[in-house]
């Protein structure tokens, strides 16, 4: 991942913390196992996208650009793409680029995210709004109040030019070896 950023002029933030903690990952496991009833350990930890990730913040100038080579790049080496959330064209909430990608030897899924520093800046004051928002016990107008406040962060977050027409890049073609 540093050598797809340094190739894009992107910046890997937050590096050491690209794998999901334990107990995030147990969390999420037992949701899932809750969620779907039947399927094993195994299959829910095969269908996490988050259990690594990594965040690539590109200036403004840059963000296209940069991140229309990071994805080109991430697909050369045989990274497919399996999720593409461009929110950047939204009227209200989170502004940025969130992508998963499937590795080509260990099929392990992985999140790449892609900010500028206000959108990240927006994310990291809007976590904790986030958070309790997903808690069970949070009623409809604290939720409400909490979204408000999310979109009014996120509302002052240029876009950068071209961000919100990005898509994934098109399947890396393999050459058919002739005869």
């Amino acid at each position: 991942m540093r050598a797809a950023a340094w190739i894009a002029g992107a910046e890997v933030i937050g590096f050491e913390n690209r794998l999901k903690s334990p107990d995030s990952l147990k969390r999420k496991v037992a949701t899932s196992l809750k969620e779907h009833p039947g399927q094993s350990a195994e299959d829910a930890l095969a269908t996490l996208s988050d259990a690594v990730r990594y965040t690539l913040q590109l200036r403004d100038d840059q963000y296209t650009d940069g991140v229309t080579t990071a994805a080109r790049t991430l697909s050369a080496w045989g990274n497919d793409s399996t999720k593409w959330s461009n929110t950047w064209g939204r009227s209200q909430g989170h502004k940025g680029l969130n992508t998963v990608w499937r590795a080509p030897r260990s099929a392990q899924l992985f999140e790449v995210q892609f900010h500028t520093p206000a959108s990240k800046q927006a994310q990291e004051a809007t976590h904790k709004l986030y958070e309790e928002q997903r808690l069970p016990g949070t009623g409809p107008e604290r939720k409400k109040q909490l979204q408000e406040q999310q979109n009014a962060l996120f509302a002052a977050v240029p876009v950068p030019a071209g961000a919100d027409r990005l898509t994934a890049p098109l399947p890396a073609r393999v050459p058919v070896p002739l005869g």
